[in-house]
């Protein structure tokens, strides 16, 4: 266990409540932070106050209404129809710009008047689906930047970075929350708890990568 204080940029999606409880294993203290930024379901800022409390973590939400404002995307703007498959060429319109730069600066400010140093978000660059703002290469540049830009040595952490989805539920359940995981949260773009609609371009990621994980769990019992 590392001996220290750790902020979640929380969203109460599938990626980041893995991350909450990695984080509770990791570090000492782990604090939750999540954002009202315009989007379209922001029950889902309800769902991660509650996976909050069940976790014992403080929680709080800022709102930020200037990033659903500043670039045209389906998560934000209701007149946009969300693309149903990640397009050959450019980003899928899901993609809001500039949202995971904002949201590690902002929680940084946060955390660094608090005293904490860890920062632990959910960003993936195995299933990323086009969006630059979850490479590896953006979050280490950005790591960066904030140590500069503040005088603080922040470390992000992302344990999700080099694993899929089946990987990211096998992680749930090593954590002894893969049924809360499952059934209370939000990853859903149509905003549907849980294993959501079935057919947004999230809820086809997330739903494979189960069936991946349980069907890989039940082969390795039936050989245990």
């Amino acid at each position: 266990m590392i001996d220290d204080k750790a902020l979640v940029v929380f969203s109460g999606g599938q990626d980041s409540t893995t991350c909450l409880f990695w984080a509770k294993r990791e570090f000492r203290e782990v604090y939750a932070l999540s954002y009202r930024y315009g989007q379209k379901h922001q029950n889902e800022v309800d769902l991660a106050r509650k996976i909050a409390e069940k976790a014992d973590v403080p929680f709080e939400v800022m709102d930020i209404p200037l990033i659903g404002h500043l670039g045209r995307n389906s998560l934000t703007d209701t007149s946009i129809v969300m693309d149903q498959e990640v397009p050959e060429r450019g980003l899928p319109n899901t993609f809001v710009p500039g949202r995971n730069m904002f949201f590690m600066s902002i929680a940084a400010v946060y955390a660094r008047e608090r005293g904490i140093r860890h920062l632990v978000t959910g960003v993936s660059q195995t299933d990323y689906s086009g969006y630059p703002d979850c490479r590896d290469a953006f979050v280490k540049s950005l790591n960066v930047t904030l140590n500069l830009a503040m005088d603080y040595q922040f470390v992000l952490h992302t344990p999700l970075m080099w694993i899929d989805k089946a990987q990211t539920w096998e992680l749930a359940d090593q954590l002894g929350v893969l049924d809360l995981v499952r059934n209370e949260t939000l990853t859903c773009y149509n905003g549907i708890q849980g294993d959501g609609c079935g057919h947004c371009p999230s809820c086809k990621l997330r739903n494979d990568g189960l069936h991946k994980y349980l069907a890989l769990k039940a082969t390795r019992e039936k050989l245990a």
